[in-house]
């Protein structure tokens, strides 16, 4: 389990970043009919928070990962990351948040490197632009890097002697290069086997405790979703329920949607009739059969 983040004196870049979404909604627009994706989501996470997002294929993690890297705008609603509104930035505000403020790790350790680039020259690469942006500002370097996703000494390999998981925790420190204050992971633990997992996620809560970033991932996998101790879970582009140190709830959304947990749904047919009653001081559910 992580625990919470105390960022070490001197670490390098921002602290963590907070996420705020209000009402999100985005619908992709395609030929003869439109796919929403999101349909009001309201989204906290406080800086320094790990939190991932659950739920099945196309319920819109995904997107909503996108929205707050700021890669597009919503359709509507809006999403802040720190003091910064994505839905209202100039171009040059969203560069500077892509350049350092935050990194997104998508799927798939090819689609984060450059495979003729060894770990530590792809580092090198992905620092090119924040430097710039970032002026004086210390970076970490690449040995410092590899040192905390635990491989320290292979910065000069080629990548194609590293193991599927080996390229992941390359991938890591790539996205972490420059020192982002919001790390957003796309599956990061998808296809590595248990030893492979277990080392990418202890190299996430390293990066979690040592410069207390901000993480928020997207994963399938209920061993990761026991590690994490916020998990959110998205349904038909709403939140439908949240888990906590264990414990799963249900959130109610701002226009009174109350999405039911799954076990709860295995209960309740459809059609049933559901009425809270409040008897001295404890809500109270009343079922009856629908008609």
């Amino acid at each position: 389990m992580v625990v919470e983040p105390t960022a070490e004196p001197g670490a390098p870049g921002p602290r963590g970043l907070s996420v705020r979404t209000r009402g999100l909604v985005h619908v992709y627009r395609g030929e003869g009919r439109d796919v929403a994706a999101l349909a009001g989501v309201d989204l906290s996470v406080r800086a320094g928070e790990v939190v991932a997002l659950l739920g099945p294929s196309g319920a819109g993690k995904s997107t909503l990962l996108s929205l707050l890297a700021g890669l597009f705008r919503p359709t509507a609603g809006s999403v802040h990351v720190g003091e910064l509104d994505l839905t209202r930035a100039a171009q040059p505000e969203l560069d500077r948040l892509h350049a350092h403020g935050a990194s997104l790790m998508l799927q798939g350790a090819a689609r984060n490197l450059v495979p003729f680039l060894t770990a530590e020259e792809n580092i090198a690469f992905a620092q090119h632009a924040a430097r710039r942006a970032r002026g004086e500002a210390r970076l970490p370097d690449a040995s410092e890097l590899l040192r905390t996703v635990g491989l320290a000494g292979d910065g000069g390999a080629p990548l194609s002697s590293f193991t599927p998981g080996q390229l992941q925790l390359v991938t890591l420190a790539v996205v972490l290069a420059t020192a982002p204050g919001l790390l957003l992971a796309d599956e990061p633990t998808s296809r590595l086997d248990h030893a492979a997992r277990e080392r990418v996620l202890a190299a996430l809560s390293a990066v979690n405790r040592r410069w207390g970033t901000t993480v928020v991932l997207v994963t399938h996998d209920a061993e990761v979703a026991r590690w994490v101790p916020r998990t959110v879970t998205i349904r038909d582009g709403r939140i439908g329920g949240e888990g906590r140190s264990g414990e799963e709830y249900a959130v109610v959304t701002a226009d009174g949607f109350l999405p039911l947990p799954a076990h709860a749904l295995e209960l309740l047919a459809p059609g049933t009739l559901v009425r809270f009653e409040l008897d001295h001081g404890v809500y109270r559910l009343r079922v009856e059969e629908g008609s």
